[in-house]
């Protein structure tokens, strides 16, 4: 039976790693790979962005906040990178027809049409900021395995993701070699920090998309020795742990009424971390099923330029998850049906009944925050008014129980990390 009903497994690879150095542009490799140039003769085409309003901002916080709330649990710490599966997505997106497409633009960009998606997320990752000291960089790559001409892949699919993505396209024997290629590829793209994710490919992969997205920064006002000492977290299962808290003295306060928290700018003020930590009363739980995009932006928005005494523990851990219930959950329904998904507009297939569908997402991601700064990365797998006087009395916030966090972009308020810690 399985031989009648042979399948096209689409998998996507979504790579970022802390340390990496380089520009928030799309970045290319200047590796030697035995795989075909899909693009030779292509040439990505100037593409003008679409200037960042309220509209694509709204819709970005609703994904963003959506996603972490439909993936996280009370059960372990959680981090996701909305920015990498957004961009994941939208390139798929780009191959997509019929409901398949209107289920991800619904999804995705809240209605936007998928050509002004394109542009809204080129301006977003070309205004992203990267400086020595606070260092962000995106890549993109196609796979395609070369099976002679029962795979013809749409040249409009890799103008597309060239033009607003960047993405270079190859076509490979999915062999040994094929696995040491992309191993490689992302390598390059993640500075070495990650040297490998794949180990072997199926026979029924048939498109490997990889987008690398890389993020290390500074504190803009590091801690000092004297600023380290141990304290008591409360895990989540009640578990009290003696660790490592570092004070310091910020001067953004944050309060949406439910919890209270602060900001905590890195380097050249590009990129800031946000802590919220839940009221007395109010469990972590709770706190993020009430989260919303809109909630989200308002609270950074009203921040108060108060002095915040802050005390936050040192961290890392890792975690993993598979987004396929999940954005089933947000609507992408037939993206994941082997007999409905629609991705004509991706590559066609003489293969029998087969038919190209996703077949997985998983979503690896890592963080470390410690006296200098923040590193956080992860590997997903598939095949983003002041004002006000300064107190008498100063605010004060210990994050000595769980909390959610975010890694924001200044300009935009935008999460390019968001998690929860649960425990240490």
């Amino acid at each position: 039976m399985e031989s009648l009903r042979k399948y096209l497994a689409l998998l996507l690879v979504a790579a970022f790693t802390a340390n990496a150095a380089g520009c928030a542009n799309f970045a290319t490799t200047a590796n030697a790979l035995s795989a075909a140039d899909l693009m030779e003769g292509l040439s990505p085409n100037g593409v003008t962005g679409r200037p960042l309003d309220d509209t694509f901002t709204a819709s970005m916080a609703d994904f963003s906040v959506d996603l972490f709330k439909r993936s996280v649990t009370d059960k372990e710490n959680a981090l996701l990178s909305p920015l990498s599966v957004m961009l994941a997505l939208a390139m798929t997106a780009n191959g997509a027809d019929g409901d398949t497409l209107t289920q991800m633009e619904a999804t995705l960009g809240g209605g936007i049409p998928l050509a002004k998606l394109n542009e809204y997320l080129y301006e977003y990752a070309r205004k992203l900021p990267s400086t020595e000291k606070s260092k962000l960089k995106v890549a993109n790559s196609l796979w395609f395995r070369d099976d002679g001409d029962s795979l013809q892949v749409q040249a409009d699919f890799l103008q597309k993701n060239a033009d607003y993505f960047g993405a270079e396209a190859y076509s490979a024997a999915f062999d040994s070699q094929t696995v040491k290629d992309i191993n490689n590829w992302v390598k390059s793209n993640t500075d070495g920090m990650i040297d490998a994710i794949l180990s072997e490919i199926n026979s029924l992969d048939l498109l490997f998309l990889i987008n690398a997205v890389v993020f290390d920064a500074e504190w803009q006002n590091v801690y000092f020795a004297e600023d380290v000492r141990k304290s008591d977290f409360t895990n989540m299962d009640g578990a009290i742990r003696n660790v490592d808290f570092m004070y310091s003295s910020e001067y953004s306060y944050l309060d949406d009424g439910r919890a209270t928290g602060f900001l905590k700018p890195y380097a050249n003020d590009s990129y800031s971390f946000a802590a919220l930590l839940p009221n007395e009363g109010i469990s972590i739980r709770e706190y993020i099923e009430s989260l919303t995009g809109e909630g989200f932006l308002d609270t950074l928005r009203r921040k108060q330029d108060v002095l915040v005494f802050t005390s936050m523990p040192k961290f890392s851990y890792n975690y993993t998850i598979s987004l396929i219930e999940t954005l089933r959950a947000l609507g992408i329904r037939d993206a994941f049906d082997e007999t409905i998904a629609d991705f004509g507009s991706m590559a066609a297939t003489t293969l029998g009944n087969g038919n190209i569908y996703i077949s997985q997402v998983l979503h690896k991601t890592f963080i470390a925050v410690d006296e200098l700064g923040t590193k956080a990365g992860a590997v997903t797998m598939v095949a983003a008014a002041s004002g006000g006087t300064m107190p008498v009395e100063p605010k004060i916030v210990n994050l000595d129980r769980p909390f959610v966090y975010a890694i924001i972009d200044n300009a935009t308020n935008l999460p390019v990390f968001i998690g929860a810690l649960m425990s240490l």
